[in-house]
């Protein structure tokens, strides 16, 4: 994953409209008009913060008939948890690293 892309992801998921967005879009495809509906905001503002997720690649739009649904993309998602797992494991091996010295202290100053 990029930097550039990864950045991307984060900016888009870092509004709390975008990620009520994706909350209630990981139930299942919904339309501008139903993801708008909890939110008091205007129609453009919801359209923008669809744009924004569309960009990232968070979710893509589709054509069934007279409706445009909204559908979440999980790849996106995957390739973030992917590169936190990455940290995850480094910082968990420090702390294991730290506590292994830690005993080691507390060792030499009970002899």
């Amino acid at each position: 994953m990029s930097a550039d892309n990864i950045s991307t992801l984060f900016a888009a998921l870092a509004d709390p409209t975008r990620r009520a967005i994706l909350e209630r879009l990981s139930q299942g495809d919904a339309t501008v008009t139903e993801l708008a509906e909890p939110f008091n905001m205007s129609m453009p503002a919801i359209t923008k913060h669809l744009k924004v997720l569309e960009g990232a690649g968070l979710i893509s739009r589709g054509r069934d008939a007279q409706r445009r649904p909204c559908h979440m993309e999980a790849a996106p998602l995957a390739e973030i948890s992917n590169w936190v797992e990455q940290y995850r494991q480094l910082w968990e091996g420090r702390l294991d690293q730290l506590e292994t010295y830690l005993a080691e202290l507390q060792k030499t100053k009970s002899l």
